[in-house]
């Protein structure tokens, strides 16, 4: 390797140029996402049929679809919910499985059975993926405009023009109203004719038609004859003839009222206090989030340009600004840390060109990094960006390193040739160098084990994080000198003599005064072990690190049955709450649907309340304070909380809410029973918010059962007489209309079915095959029922479930404290089971994984250390102080009050490897002095040699990531335990390396005083 770096210079600082050059375009190519995008392994099912009661439903719906999904290869868990007319099944796939072949093969498991379902019942399945969800919503307003009007201008107009956009996936209309032509039936007119409803649905199903005639061949020419029968407008369906007796002609007109009409939907839509049309945009998976927000702004104001002036369509949502503000406050904090990092190395080492070798340094790595994320198809995303900032710190580490060991040999030897002192020290650094770098960077490897949510997310993270370090390593062992000899013009040659050395071994007496006196490392050994034993009993958990959005989620359920008057009465109210709260910058409103893949009643729907972004409270803050106001003034109505980008979370997991208690058992009263008891205890608990008792029913129902010898008398069958009745409520559609670019629907229906009630149903006349009328009291039963409560099962079993959310606390000794009073309190059958699922199961898993994770690290940089020293006692030391270093990241948890979580826990696997790494170093350079020395002169030397460099590196990394530990902008949140845990284990590495390393180094090789260049191997 002699005079690699000057015969090579030319070559690499082009590497160096290509390197910056290709990091910069693949900064701008990279796709740029808030995560990364996982596909999570759920599949859900939702089957509407109709109006069925809920037992009808489970039997002939639910139960034949969850025997057939429960065939499905790599099933893990399947959970339903089966209401009024409709279920939702969740099918829960091992991560390993193919989503896409198993979408398939349960796809095709419903259509085996199809044959057995009922005929009307509607299936969809959809893969459940963050790409959902809307990333963009718009509200359209129109004044003096219909809903039906601008229904129509979103469908057809709005809607292709905005799809045009590279990357959106579906453009959703929400809201407005659909056009429908009213027959409205005289039955007394009817019944005087001698007509019946049945011969007005024949005649306009005979019409609305075009069918071909087949090809009429003439002269040469081949001619498509067709029949054309469809209705135009409202005029034609008005003279469409009835019946025609000979004597007479009926025309529609002559027995019916054809009105234009809005069409009935149990949903109501509203923005910002009006009732508007929605749009929300739905973006392809691997899209780049910024640049369609930013096309989408462009593609809208070539639109409003082209719309009516009165036509007003405005952003309500866009989470491009959350992802944007996120993704900058990580960069910012990532180069404020650099520039603290680089004045820390300035004091030190006071040399511009040393100083300038780091801060070169440092974006050829993070070029590099990007480059080979880039070539994986990696996306910029929080996860990434977290990862490069976070590994801010080791790269310093790295450069810190070789530069001070270029400098000090420069000091040390000053009239020699800066390119031989160049290749000397780094020559001296290789192997250190190697088993550093690999000792930080096995310890990622082992998170190739982690499962679920947490797993396929940070798993994106320390690979990016191994990605960082190798290029790191690359860049400083074989870049870095080549930045250092480009940069020696800048510092001229100084003389120097032997007394201006710096790193002198007999400098530091108090190393001795430790080392001579064990009591001291051992004391702090002994307290750093009472501190772990003290701390960790006390310290809160988590799961995931959570976020301030600044967007709030509000799902609500007033009670069961409750009409969609009454319910939109109620959100009245809660939007005056809701617009008196300063925060709020905008919000909207659905009733009857939801943002996500799900069933929802017409009392059932949720809010998204956007926050501005200057505001003096958190997002938690305001949440409360809009819980406690809704709570005051409307107690009927049942009200959850959430962050858009946590409940989008929670929706593809298991559960939706952190805390889920389930109750398995055959019983469902009992379970509902106990379901009550356990709301009710774990709502008494301090910190704990929106509980749910897991019993939603569906409302009272009439029954109206027929009466089959008395139907048979009067020559009229069952389904004669519920099609009359559904004429009478709901109106049947029986044709359509030709209308422009849609085709319109025609309802056949009788008068005064908005105002009808239970009693009018028991009076209502039904039609006789002759025309005569007869009370429906002589043709069947009719009963006022309670509504059945909707049933839940998981893994084909009845489940009750009480779900809740956190407010001010962790959630390890939430979760504590509900399973003390639940288990205390509730004594279950045999037979019955209880189980803690939701965020907590997660978390649960996840440290049990993380702790293997953690062991596997510990002996992988165990081995790495005996491999490169092969001493089996010094690999010991060597581990004994990088798991001490633990107690640190512990320690700063604690008194910072950040949760043990996911996050926090890696940074606490990530310091064994950071503090192994710095004591490799200090070993190497203790052999080195071995050599010629005694061990105590050795070890005085080592770490007055490493004193500056342990201190610079340190220091470096304390600042660079100081913006992400104070949890500085949106997003930082993420990151900020992580960052908390790596800079306490940092601040007790030096005493660590400084104090307790040497002292263990002294205590095992004092029976080799007098012998120098002496090493027993283990």
């Amino acid at each position: 390797m002699k005079s690699f770096f000057t015969s090579h210079r030319k070559a690499l600082s082009v590497v160096i140029a290509v390197i910056l050059l290709g990091g910069t375009l693949s900064y701008s190519l990279l796709q740029t996402s808030l995560f990364p995008e996982i596909t999570f392994p759920k599949i859900k099912i939702i089957a509407d049929a109709g109006q069925q009661p809920v037992d009808q439903m489970m039997m002939t719906v639910t139960r034949p679809l969850e025997m057939a999904i429960k065939k499905v290869p790599d099933l893990k868990v399947i959970r339903s919910s089966t209401s009024r007319g409709s279920c939702e099944i969740s099918a829960f796939m091992d991560w390993k499985a193919d989503i896409n072949l198993s979408q398939q093969r349960i796809e095709s498991k419903i259509s085996e059975i199809r044959g057995d379902l009922p005929a009307e019942l509607s299936i969809q399945v959809e893969r459940m993926n963050p790409s959902i969800l809307p990333v963009i919503g718009y509200t359209l307003e129109g004044k003096g405009r219909s809903p039906i009007e601008l229904k129509y201008l979103a469908n057809y107009t709005i809607k292709p023009f905005l799809s045009q956009v590279d990357g959106v996936s579906e453009v959703r209309i929400i809201g407005g109203k659909e056009k429908e032509y009213w027959v409205e039936l005289n039955i007394s007119r009817i019944s005087a004719l001698g007509l019946t409803p049945e011969i007005i649905r024949n005649t306009l199903n005979e019409t609305g038609f075009v069918r071909s005639n087949g090809y009429l061949n003439d002269y040469r020419l081949l001619y498509l004859t067709i029949t054309d029968a469809l209705g135009r407008n409202k005029k034609e369906l008005e003279e469409l003839v009835v019946s025609n007796t000979g004597k007479r002609v009926v025309r529609m007109k002559d027995i019916a009222t054809v009105e234009i009409r809005e069409a009935k939907e149990y949903i109501k839509i509203n923005a910002n206090g009006k009732e508007n049309v929605l749009i929300a945009v739905i973006k392809q998976p691997n899209a780049n989030l910024i640049e369609l927000t930013d096309q989408m702004r462009k593609k809208l104001d070539d639109l409003r340009s082209a719309l009516p002036s009165d036509i007003v369509i405005k952003p309500y949502y866009e989470q491009a600004d959350f992802v944007h503000d996120s993704i900058r406050s990580v960069t910012d904090a990532l180069w404020i840390g650099l520039i603290l990092a680089i004045v820390v190395a300035i004091l030190f080492l006071r040399s511009l060109r040393a100083s300038l070798t780091i801060l070169l340094t440092i974006p050829v790595t993070i070029c590099l990094s990007l480059i080979v994320l880039y070539a994986m198809g990696q996306t910029l995303n929080i996860m990434t960006l977290g990862a490069i900032a976070a590994s801010v710190g080791l790269i310093i580490d790295d450069a810190i390193v070789v530069v001070e060991q270029i400098q000090r040999t420069h000091e040390e030897h000053p009239f020699e040739k800066t390119a031989s002192l160049v290749q000397h020290a780094i020559r001296f650094l290789y192997p250190a160098m190697v088993g550093s770098t690999l000792s930080t960077a096995v310890i990622f490897l082992p998170f190739l084990l982690m499962t679920g949510v947490a797993g396929a997310y940070f798993k994106v993270m320390t690979n990016a994080m191994i990605i960082t370090l190798v290029s790191s390593f690359f860049v400083t062992w074989l870049l870095l000198p080549v930045i250092y000899l480009l940069l020696y013009r800048l510092e001229p040659k100084r003389k120097s003599t032997h007394s201006e050395h710096v790193h002198s071994p007999n400098g530091r007496p108090w190393i001795a005064y430790f080392i001579h006196r064990p009591v001291y490392s051992l004391s702090l050994i002994v307290l750093l072990f009472l501190s772990v034993v003290y701390v960790l009993p006390r310290l809160d958990t988590g799961f995931l690190p959570e976020m301030d959005e600044g967007s709030i989620v509000l799902d609500y359920r007033s009670p069961s049955g409750t009409s969609l008057d009454e319910t939109d009465r109620m959100l009245r109210q809660v939007e005056k709450i809701i617009v008196a709260v300063p925060e709020v910058a905008t919000y909207s409103r659905r009733t009857g649907t939801e943002m996500g893949f799900f069933i929802t009643e017409p009392n059932k729907g949720d809010y998204l309340i956007q926050l501005k972004k200057e505001r003096s409270r958190t997002t938690e803050e305001v949440i409360d304070d809009i819980r406690n106001r809704v709570e005051a003034t409307q107690p009927a109505l049942r009200i959850d909380f959430g962050q858009v980008i946590g409940d989008m979370l929670g929706d593809l997991m298991e559960s939706v809410k952190p805390i889920e208690v389930k109750i398995f058992g055959s019983d469902r009263k009992l379970l509902e029973e106990t379901s009550i008891k356990i709301a009710s205890l774990i709502g008494k608990i301090d910190g704990v918010e929106d509980v749910s008792d897991g019993i939603i029913a569906a409302g009272p129902y009439v029954n109206v059962l027929p009466d089959n010898a008395k139907l048979s008398q009067f020559g009229i069958t069952s389904a004669n007489l519920q099609y009359q009745l559904q004429t009478a409520l709901e109106g049947n559609v029986v044709g359509n209309i030709q209308d422009r670019e849609q085709f319109t629907n025609i309802r056949l229906l009788y008068p005064g079915n908005k105002t009808m009630d239970v009693q009018d149903i028991k009076n209502l006349q039904i039609s006789m095959p002759n025309g005569k009328l007869k009370p429906i009291g002589q043709l069947a039963a009719v009963h006022l029922i309670e509504g059945d409560a909707e049933i839940n099962r998981e893994n084909l079993q009845n489940m009750g479930v009480v779900t809740a959310r956190l407010n001010g606390r962790d959630l390890g000794n939430t979760m504590a404290e509900i399973q003390k009073t639940v288990n205390t309190a509730i004594r279950l059958p045999q037979g019955y089971t209880l189980v803690y699922g939701g965020a907590f199961a997660e978390q649960q898993q996840s440290f049990r994984e993380l702790l293997i994770i953690l062991l596997t690290a510990i002996l992988l940089v165990f081995c790495i250390i005996l491999s490169l020293f092969r001493e089996f006692r010094i690999a010991l030391t060597i581990l004994l102080v990088a798991v001490l270093g633990l107690s640190g990241s512990l320690l700063a948890l604690f008194l910072t009050g950040t949760p043990l979580n996911v996050g926090s826990y890696t940074g606490l696997i990530m310091i064994v490897g950071i503090i192994g790494e710095n004591a490799i170093f200090t070993f190497l350079q203790f052999r080195e002095a071995r050599m010629t020395r005694n061990v105590d002169e050795s070890i005085v030397y080592a770490i007055s040699t490493r004193l500056r460099p342990k201190l610079m590196t340190a220091l470096g990394a304390i600042f660079a990531l100081m913006p992400i530990a104070l949890g500085l902008g949106a997003g930082a949140q993420m990151h900020q335990p992580l960052a908390i845990a790596i800079i306490g284990g940092f601040i007790i590495a030096l005493p660590l390396l400084l104090i307790v390393l040497p002292t263990l180094i002294r205590i095992f090789y004092a029976h080799s005083q007098g012998h120098p260049g002496m090493f027993d191997e283990d």
